[in-house]
């Protein structure tokens, strides 16, 4: 269940190729009245652009399918020192590369009245012939971590998951499957009481069949403006994962079995009944629930969530990078596919028979 935020929302987007809050305007192709980027004032006669690199070249087409779809780079749009071309390239790369279909290149990296604030202009396209080109533009902040578009805040960089996976790998404690090893590390942050996260546990199953050598965490996130039974309930489960791994998804399973009695006069029974059903002691794990220290527990996967960016239920961070979990399967398996490589698991990205992944 989607939570109302006053920050901005994960553009669904990114899944599909497309920039996160990146604007989607129809380019024109090159050769039919296409039009260079927003004009900036050029160098002074005989001064070198600022930007000495040679843009990236768009990457290699077959000639027989399709001309090169987007218009000429033109240095004068090259104003800024930073980011540089090759930075924003691994950005992109990092952000699509997934898609072999996808395409792109970097039009302009502009100065911006706001000191240090860069302005970058790319157009997206694919392989298939006659395929719309849209503009993606966004902003990078002076320090280089963040690019702004829209309404959205979006970590940037070569490696621009690094800091969220770092920050998952060190905090996120929850319960989990398959390997204790964290190369591959999918966390998934979920709320007991919403019913798109119920619907979610059949992805979940079939990722763990399909990553069995991943670490995949189940992370508490109650949405407690909308779901008064949420943070009980996951208080119950941190309770549940003190036993084991297998005691808190049995306790998990039950609840979301049971989701519509989550109501303020059968609430407290049916988490009772999720326990026992786990084999725990009803009243035992109640009176565990109740304890500051569990409520803390609670708060700091809260804080997690919030600290990484999550902005809704049902959502997974592979190695780092959010998604949510209403994108297809085939879809979220080869992200999933392509960061593990990205990062350096492709050990860890193998099917339950053993199969690998990597390069499919």
């Amino acid at each position: 269940m989607k939570q109302v935020w006053a920050g901005s929302m994960l553009a669904a987007g990114l899944a599909f190729g497309t920039m996160v809050g990146a604007a989607q305007q129809t380019a024109p192709a090159a050769g039919i009245g296409a039009k260079a980027p927003n004009a900036v004032t050029p160098p002074a006669a005989g001064q070198a652009p600022a930007q000495a690199k040679t843009p990236l070249q768009l990457q290699s087409l077959d000639p027989s399918t399709r001309a090169d779809p987007f218009p000429p780079v033109n240095p004068k749009y090259f104003t800024a020192t930073t980011p540089t071309v090759a930075t924003v390239d691994s950005y992109l790369h990092a952000l699509l590369g997934w898609d072999a279909n996808r395409i792109w290149r970097v039009e302009a990296i502009q100065k911006t009245a706001a000191p240090g604030v860069s302005k970058v202009i790319v157009y997206v396209s694919d392989r298939a012939a006659n395929s719309k080109v849209q503009t993606a533009v966004f902003f990078i902040t002076p320090d280089g971590k963040h690019a702004l578009a829209d309404t959205a805040v979006n970590p940037f960089g070569e490696k621009p998951y690094a800091d969220i996976s770092a920050m998952l790998k060190q905090r996120a404690d929850g319960p989990f499957h398959g390997n204790g090893a964290k190369d591959l590390e999918l966390v998934e942050f979920a709320d007991l009481q919403c019913p798109h996260c119920k619907d979610a546990q059949a992805v979940m199953k079939r990722l763990v069949d399909d990553f069995p050598k991943a670490h995949i965490v189940y992370q508490n996130f109650p949405l407690t403006e909308i779901h008064p039974f949420a943070f009980k309930a996951a208080a119950f489960g941190v309770c549940a994962a003190k036993k084991s791994n297998d005691v808190f998804f049995t306790y998990a399973q039950a609840v979301y079995d049971t989701q519509g009695a989550l109501t303020a006069d059968t609430g407290d029974q049916t988490l009772k009944d999720a326990a026992a059903k786990a084999g725990l002691d009803p009243a035992a794990t109640a009176a565990c629930a109740a304890t500051d220290a569990t409520k803390g527990e609670v708060e700091s996967s809260i804080k997690l969530a919030e600290d990484v960016g999550v902005t809704e239920t049902p959502m997974i961070a592979i190695n780092g990078r959010l998604l949510p979990l209403s994108i297809p399967y085939e879809t979220l398996k080869s992200i999933i596919i392509f960061q593990a490589g990205l990062d350096g698991a492709g050990d860890a990205a193998v099917t339950a028979a053993g199969h690998g992944l990597i390069g499919r």
